[in-house]
C-alpha cells in the first residue's frame, strides 16, 4: 500500500478568530483503532466539532489563505501591494502583530515542514526543511530580505529567483516556478494534493471534476458505484450533450467592454448597432441524468429532480474519487450543510477503509452534527484520535483541542458525552435570558399596535 503524501500537523496564529498558536495534529494516538494491514503515518480522517461561530471554519480558511498564498502570491503580488490577511481584530495589538502558518507533511516518506509569517505589507520569514534520513537539513530560510540557502544548494540560481522575488511573495512560489527541485514536492503538494470544498450543492448543478468522470467511460462506473453504495435507489447516472438556446446582445457586449477597457463606451458602438438588439444563439452543454429505482424498473430523471442530498455527493464524487485515487487531501467546511448524517458516515468510510482507500487519502471536515461521534452499521464514524473540538471563550479566542486529551475508553459513548457537556465546544444556552429577549418584544409590539 503505497502513501505518497500526507498532512502530519497544521500550526496557525492570529488568523480571523484564532488569536493564540492552536495546532492541529493528525498523527495517530491510538494503534487499536487503525484498520489492519495498514501502517499509515497519520489518520485518514479528522473532524472538528463545535458550537456555530466557534471557529471551525476559520480553521479551514487558515489553511486555504496558506495554499492560495503559495499557489499564487507570485501572481496577485504586485509591488509595494501589501498582502491581503485576516489577522484577529477583537485585540488591537493583533492588528500590528504578524500572522504565521506551519505545516508538516510526510512526501514520500521524507518528512518536510515549511511555514511562513506575514503582516500587512510583506513577508516577514519564510523556511523549508527537510528530514532525510531523519535528520534535519534545511533548504532555505528567509528572514526579510535576506535568503540562506542549506548545503548543496545552486546558490547561483536561487540567488537570481531571490533578486525577483516581491517582499509581499513567497519565495517558495517564485523558486518552484522556476522549478527548483528541492521546493517541487512541497508546492506540489499545495498545488495539487489540497482541495478545498464548502457543503451544499453548487446551484448550477454538480462540479466539472464529478461531469468529466461521468463522460468517461472507464471510470463514470466508480462514480455509480458511489452513488449506488449510499443506497439512494440509483441504478446509473451519466451525461448527455443537449442544445441550449441563448439570447445575448452584440452591441452591449462591446459597451461592456469598451467601458471595462476605460474607452468612450458610446464611440465604440459601431452606428448601425443597438447595445439593446438580443440574437439568439445556439450551443451544447453536458446535462446529468439519474436513473432511480422504481417499482417497475429504472426511471430516467433530470439532475433537477434529485433531492439536494444526492445532489451534494454527485457534486463530491469528481473530488472524493480523485483524492482517493491520487492520494492527498479533501477539506469539506460544514459537511452536514447538505449531506444527511448516514451519507456523511458512507464519505467518512470510504477513507477509512484500505480497500477504498489505497493511498491513504485525508478527509478534513468541519460539523457540528453530533451523530457522527456515534455509530453506524455497527461500526464507530470516527476513531478516537480523529476527533477534534473548537471553542470561542469570552473575548472572542478560537481554541482547538483533541477528543484524546480526555483519554476515551474504546467503548465510550462519545455522542452522549459530548451533548452533555463533558468535552465543551458545545453552545451554552440561557433559557431565562432567550425567554425575557422574546416577552420583551412580545410587550413592545403591543404598545406599538396599541399606538
Amino acid at each position: 500500500m503505497e502513501v505518497i503524501h500526507v498532512l502530519l500537523s497544521f500550526r496557525v496564529a492570529n488568523h480571523r478568530s484564532i488569536k493564540d498558536e492552536q495546532q492541529l495534529r493528525l498523527i495517530p494516538v491510538y494503534d487499536a483503532d487503525r484498520p489492519e494491514g495498514t501502517d499509515w503515518n497519520a489518520v485518514p480522517v479528522v473532524a472538528l466539532f463545535g458550537a456555530n461561530a466557534s471557529g471551525k471554519s476559520n480553521v479551514v480558511d487558515a489553511l486555504r489563505f496558506m495554499a492560495r498564498m503559495v499557489r499564487a502570491s507570485h501572481r496577485d503580488a504586485e509591488p509595494g501591494g501589501g498582502i491581503e490577511r485576516y489577522p484577529f481584530a477583537l485585540d488591537q495589538d493583533s492588528l500590528n502583530e504578524p500572522s504565521w502558518y506551519v505545516v508538516d507533511l510526510l512526501l514520500r516518506g521524507v518528512r518536510h515542514t515549511y511555514g511562513f509569517s506575514v503582516d500587512s505589507e510583506r513577508v516577514l520569514d519564510e523556511w523549508l526543511y527537510s528530514y532525510p534520513l531523519g535528520r534535519k537539513r534545511k533548504v532555505f530560510h528567509r528572514t526579510g530580505d535576506e535568503i540562506e540557502f542549506g548545503d548543496g544548494a545552486p546558490k547561483r540560481e536561487l540567488d537570481v529567483i531571490k533578486n525577483i522575488t516581491e517582499p509581499n511573495a513567497l519565495f517558495i512560489s517564485i523558486a518552484a516556478r522556476s522549478k527548483q527541485e528541492a521546493v517541487q514536492p512541497v508546492y506540489a503538494w499545495f498545488s495539487g494534493s489540497v482541495l478545498f470544498r464548502a457543503g451544499g450543492a453548487r446551484s448550477y448543478g454538480v462540479s466539472p471534476a464529478s461531469i468529466r468522470l461521468l463522460e468517461d467511460p472507464h471510470r463514470a462506473p466508480a462514480v455509480v458505484e458511489l452513488l449506488r453504495a449510499a443506497d439512494l435507489g440509483i441504478e446509473n447516472a451519466g451525461v448527455e450533450r443537449v442544445e441550449v438556446m441563448e439570447e445575448y446582445s452584440p452591441g452591449l457586449r462591446r459597451l461592456r467592454e469598451a467601458q471595462r477597457r476605460g474607452a468612450d463606451g458610446q464611440a465604440a458602438l459601431f452606428e448601425d448597432e443597438n447595445p439593446a438588439l438580443s440574437l439568439r444563439t445556439v450551443r451544447e452543454v453536458s446535462r446529468v441524468w439519474v436513473e432511480q429505482r422504481g417499482r417497475k424498473g429504472a426511471v430516467r430523471l433530470d439532475l433537477r429532480d434529485q433531492s439536494e442530498g444526492t445532489r451534494v455527493l454527485l457534486d463530491y464524487a469528481g473530488p472524493v474519487l480523485r483524492a482517493l485515487e491520487r492520494g492527498g487531501l479533501l477539506v469539506v467546511d460544514e459537511v452536514d450543510a447538505s449531506l444527511h448524517p448516514r451519507l456523511t458516515a458512507h464519505l467518512i468510510r470510504l477513507f477509512q477503509e484500505p480497500e477504498t482507500n489505497p493511498k491513504g487519502a485525508q478527509l478534513l471536515l468541519t460539523t457540528h452534527d453530533a451523530s457522527l461521534l456515534g455509530r453506524s452499521g455497527g461500526e464507530e464514524i470516527l476513531k478516537r484520535d480523529q476527533v477534534w473540538f473548537v471553542e470561542k471563550d469570552e473575548h472572542g479566542e478560537t481554541t482547538l483541542f483533541p477528543l484524546s486529551d480526555f483519554r476515551p475508553r474504546l467503548d465510550e459513548n462519545r455522542e452522549r458525552r459530548y451533548l452533555g457537556g463533558s468535552y465543551g465546544a458545545v453552545p451554552f444556552l440561557n433559557d431565562e435570558r432567550f425567554t425575557a429577549a422574546v416577552v420583551a418584544r412580545g410587550e413592545r409590539d403591543d404598545e406599538n399596535a396599541e399606538t
